[in-house]
């Protein structure tokens, strides 16, 4: 990989003029961003939920990130590259050397529109709030719904995820929560499951387990011309497939972890109304612990990516405690 950053961060290696290239990694990616386009490639990562470890399923999974966000997007998502090997050296503008990576092409977009940003400045305001809540409201209303896509809003299933999550956090107990954090949530959440199933089975009849986005916070809202939505779940369909309620917890909670706990009251007040939601406090306040957990241990995972140098790396030890924090305090 550091072969691949080398070469592609030199504008030469890239099929549009750019003046700069920057780099920006996460546990599962590294995006190459350019003046107008960016650049992502998936790294040969498996965590169990994800498997990206050939390059034929990171291919793949280029391919599904393509399809799946152009419902969401326009005209932002653009086609899939090969990274090839010529003269020596990694390219994205190559005819016929060996084909060492993938690459999902996508126009760049402006930070300063995304939703966390506008937050940040002061700027988020009700129409923005409208706008974003009559988007997702709409999207969830028409996403696609199944018998099979049921079956994921059973508590025996979605128990899987969170099953998931314990085990993959429990390396990281007292380095990014502490064990009290730990014991406290896994109690409630199991409490939850033996006290509430019936609610995951209400949802079911009430037509609201749907092909959803699966990562819906406020980087990934765009309060461009047009509102768009990008960078949805493409590795894994089960943490697509969940009841709308899951996707939208997972942008009020992180409008709340921003501190921003009037503008996610707001939004929330919004989309009920637009999509038809009635007395599901209970079950959204058990996804928000659930996305919170989730962005505790996407951030924990840094901590031993050996690609991500050290500054980046306290930098997400404290994102995560502050993620579990927040997942405790939903409890308390």
């Amino acid at each position: 990989m550091d072969a691949i950053i080398a070469d592609l961060k030199n504008p030469s290696s890239l099929p549009d003029p750019t003046t700069s290239v920057d780099v920006v990694q996460t546990h599962i990616s590294m995006v190459f961003v350019a003046d107008e386009h960016a650049y992502k490639i998936k790294k040969p990562a498996n965590f169990g939920f994800l498997d990206f470890s050939t390059l034929q399923k990171r291919a793949y999974y280029c391919e599904r990130e393509l399809e799946l966000n152009r419902r969401l997007s326009k005209g932002i998502y653009l086609e899939v590259l090969p990274v090839q090997i010529e003269d020596g050296r990694h390219t994205l503008k190559g005819k016929s050397g060996q084909v060492v990576e993938y690459a999902l092409k996508m126009k760049r977009i402006p930070e300063e529109d995304l939703m966390k940003s506008v937050f940040v400045r002061g700027r988020l305001t009700q129409t923005d709030l409208e706008r974003i809540a009559q988007g997702l409201a709409s999207f969830h209303l028409s996403a696609e719904r199944s018998e099979m896509i049921d079956g994921f809003g059973h508590p025996e299933r979605f128990r899987v995820n969170t099953d998931e999550n314990f085990e993959q956090v429990a390396p990281y107990v007292n380095r990014t929560l502490s064990k009290d954090q730990f014991d406290d949530i896994r109690a409630w959440t199991d409490a939850f499951y033996e006290h509430h199933s019936t609610l995951f089975m209400d949802r079911i009849a009430q037509g609201k387990i749907r092909d959803c986005h699966g990562d819906l916070h406020m980087e990934h809202i765009c309060l461009t011309d047009e509102l768009a939505v990008i960078d949805c779940i493409e590795f894994n369909d089960r943490f697509r497939y969940s009841d709308t309620a899951a996707d939208i917890a997972f942008l009020l909670m992180d409008l709340e972890y921003h501190g921003g706990e009037d503008f996610s009251r707001a939004l929330w007040a919004l989309y009920k109304s637009l999509a038809h939601e009635e007395d599901v406090e209970s079950l959204l306040t058990f996804y928000k612990v659930y996305r919170a957990f989730v962005r505790g241990k996407v951030n924990s995972f840094q901590l031993d990516d050996p690609s991500i140098d050290p500054t980046q790396k306290e930098k997400g030890i404290e994102t995560a405690r502050r993620y579990f924090t927040l997942a405790h305090s939903y409890i308390s």
